[in-house]
């Protein structure tokens, strides 16, 4: 009866730890854009740590290597007039959304149905809890630009059009 106990105790404290982001090895690790690296940290290469400077952690687009290892993620979105970003969710991560230029309808639905949305202005933003369904409609006459930032290097995404069909 004890080791029964002590197995189950043991399991589910096994799955906890592997269903978290790991923890760093290191304070830095900018990831390599070019040349050959050998060192490798969450599946990206790591820059030399005596080459690493401040401009590492700095962009001004899409590409951002001095995230790799610090448990974020970033995304941008530009929404054409009614566009839609599609319903989906990520397993691993809350998200929040931070509307750059527009106007956009933003919203989640909670494991017990229950629609949250909100209309959202330049300046605003809006959370998304781990794991539920939420999705973003441009409502405005003007092209929309959000920015999403996950509390996980690698959040996942389901898609539920790729879901059900």
């Amino acid at each position: 009866m004890n080791s029964t106990l002590f197995f189950c105790i043991f399991l589910s404290t096994c799955i906890d730890i592997c269903l978290s982001d790991s923890d760093n090895l290191q304070d830095t690790c900018p990831t390599a854009t070019t040349g050959k690296q050998t060192v490798f940290i969450n599946g990206f290469p790591c820059k030399n740590p005596n080459s690493i400077v401040a401009s590492d952690f700095k962009s001004s687009k899409l590409s951002r290597p001095g995230l790799n290892t610090l448990g974020l993620s970033i995304a941008r979105t530009d929404l054409e007039v009614n566009g839609l970003m599609v319903p989906h969710s990520h397993p691993r991560a809350s998200e929040m959304f931070f509307v750059s230029t527009g106007v956009v309808i933003a919203g989640f639905i909670d494991t017990q149905t229950k629609l949250f949305q909100k209309t959202l202005k330049a300046g605003e933003v809006f959370v998304f809890p781990q794991g539920l369904l939420h999705f973003c409609i441009n409502d405005g006459f003007n092209s929309a630009v959000v920015f999403s930032v996950l509390n996980s290097q690698n959040p996942g995404v389901v898609k539920i059009a790729d879901a059900i069909v």
